[in-house]
């Protein structure tokens, strides 16, 4: 009979507790600003706040030319701009993925489903196309 206070105990004790937990999210690449291109595509992408990891996969087709920059902008919301927020390490080509350290900052404004991954091309050097990352269930 003692196991059922002592489970009460431990769920009281831990209760406060705050939990890791992965957080999954998408976005499709639009047009961004006044860019000519017609870009497709998508990032997935996966944060784990038991690391403070994100890991992400980018496609993409359809831009003016090279990607020379890419970055996680926020927080914005769609439609919006916003400063870079979590540079993504080159080189860039289509198929591309990777994961970088985020904070705890950065993890709250992606949970949001305030941020933007941006391509930069020469030919739109403030952005080529733009894909605004939704927290997907």
């Amino acid at each position: 009979m003692t196991v059922l206070p002592l489970t009460a105990a431990a769920m009281l004790a831990f209760g406060g507790v705050a939990m890791a937990k992965t957080v999954s999210l998408s976005g499709q690449f639009v047009s961004e600003g006044k860019s000519t291109a017609t870009p497709s595509g998508l990032v997935s992408a996966t944060l784990d706040t038991s690391t403070d990891m994100l890991s992400y996969s980018i496609t993409y087709a359809g831009l003016t030319g090279p990607v020379l920059a890419a970055h996680f902008h926020g927080p914005a919301a769609a439609g919006a701009n916003a400063k870079v927020l979590i540079p993504i390490p080159g080189p860039y080509s289509s198929g591309m993925t990777g994961s970088v350290k985020v904070t705890k900052a950065e993890e709250k404004i992606l949970e949001a489903g305030k941020t933007y991954v941006n391509l930069h091309t020469k030919a739109s050097p403030a952005g080529e196309a733009r894909a605004q990352m939704l927290v997907t269930k």
